[in-house]
């Protein structure tokens, strides 16, 4: 007998700040925080109210991304934001070149 797995797609998924800050273990201040320098979006129309934010996958793996870059490196949140980009736009550029190939 197979154990089963009870799964969700994450491109499909959508998490709000408590979920999102919860699944990363960083505090919905954390989150708040990068949200307002400009280094995570999400699907936030109203910037002013947190509890109407929600998040895709996306978001989840740049935060985890940022979050580990800071920890490993002992680095402001902005150069983790621009070394989450770069890892970004190097593999939109492999898949890319991938893809021509």
């Amino acid at each position: 007998m197979s154990p089963e797995i009870e799964a969700i797609v994450l491109e499909d998924a959508m998490l709000n700040l408590d979920e999102l800050a919860r699944s990363c273990q960083v505090s919905r201040e954390w989150v708040i925080a990068h949200i307002h320098c400009g280094l995570l979006s999400g699907n936030n129309p109203d910037h002013t109210d947190p509890t109407a934010w929600t998040f895709n996958s996306h978001s989840l793996i740049r935060v985890r991304r940022i979050l580990t870059v800071e920890r490993d490196f002992d680095c402001n949140p902005e150069l983790a934001g621009l070394v989450a980009d770069l890892i970004e736009e190097i593999s939109i550029l492999r898949s890319h070149l991938h893809v021509s190939r």
